[in-house]
């Protein structure tokens, strides 16, 4: 437990700030259960007014968690949303955003994560962080390249650049923990090409074979691999037309961390770019749906207006 009290005093000390007699949301889940605890426990050491709540697991990253516990995320001044299944892409938490409250989530968030990639230097993932979203800043479009024959075109004009630093002290701030990236929505429609991913998936975990995703005007048309494959047709058939939406383009830039088949991790692997697909609506977007799986891409590159980003997985920053 030593360990899961240290990286939780840098969430709420470095990455929330969060004061004495501040009212803390922590809302957690059975798998999760761990990790909850030791928030509520550093939390309630740091002496602020501290509630657990634990939820039912979602089915589907993106489902709504119960309304109570959305109430409940209004009244409080920091939530920390350590849940087996990602609450970021809700209307709870769009609307506790906009109230005000700091919010990081931790989808998926495990004792050996916590341990490795919340104990990074988040004020110098901060700063590199911040610049590579500057670059990607007023960009019209933006392509994904790799060796596994990943080549997306797709605009991304008129939509904000979102870097997730690890740094949630303002009023309204939210991200993930553990942070390091750097996304966007592409704009609905717009988007055509190839997707592979070979590195992991949401909700599935390391691919076993790469997953072929065939984009047409925006929407996964085609899927094709193995096992890893047929699961995420599955998924996108059980959510719906939208859940095949291409949602969002990001690049890891967290040093720490290490693709170990959790997204919340491997998102963040310095280097990598992920491609999502579902809902969007609430970091730019226009579509909602209760799913948002992210994919994977390694030694990708990354063009934005034809100017390198990436390049065979190494930021140009």
């Amino acid at each position: 437990m030593a360990d899961l009290s240290k990286a939780a005093d840098i969430v709420l000390n470095k990455c929330m700030r969060a004061k004495k007699d501040e009212e803390v949301l922590i809302v957690t889940d059975e798998p999760c259960k761990s990790v909850g605890l030791a928030l509520w426990d550093r939390a309630r050491e740091l002496g602020c007014d501290v509630v657990l709540a634990e939820i039912r697991p979602r089915q589907t990253n993106g489902q709504e968690p119960p309304a109570s516990v959305a109430r409940a995320m209004l009244g409080a001044k920091v939530c920390l949303l350590a849940t087996s299944k990602s609450l970021s892409h809700t209307r709870a938490r769009k609307e506790a955003t906009a109230a005000g409250i700091r919010i990081a989530s931790l989808p998926g968030i495990t004792e050996e994560i916590m341990g490795r990639a919340l104990m990074a230097d988040y004020e110098q993932i901060a700063g590199f962080t911040r610049k590579v979203a500057e670059k990607m800043k007023g960009a019209r479009w933006a392509t994904v390249k790799s060796p596994s024959g990943t080549n997306i075109t797709f605009s991304v004009e008129g939509r904000p650049v979102h870097p997730d630093a690890g740094i949630y002290t303002e009023p309204g701030a939210f991200g993930n923990l553990p942070a390091g990236e750097v996304y966007l929505a592409p704009v609905e429609g717009t988007a055509n090409g190839v997707v592979v991913v070979d590195g992991s998936f949401a909700a599935i975990g390391l691919v076993d074979t790469p997953v072929r995703i065939e984009v047409k005007d925006g929407l996964a048309v085609q899927i094709s691999g193995g096992e890893s494959a047929r699961r995420l047709e599955s998924m996108f058939d059980a959510a719906g037309p939208d859940a095949r939406n291409v949602a969002e383009l990001g690049v890891g830039t967290n040093g720490k961390a290490t693709l170990t088949g959790n997204i919340l991790e491997d998102e963040k692997v310095l280097g990598t770019a992920h491609i999502a697909f579902g809902s969007n609506a609430t970091f730019g977007g226009k579509v909602q749906v209760a799913s948002h799986l992210d994919g994977i891409i390694l030694k990708a590159a990354v063009f934005v207006d034809e100017k390198p980003l990436m390049q065979d997985g190494k930021l140009l920053v």
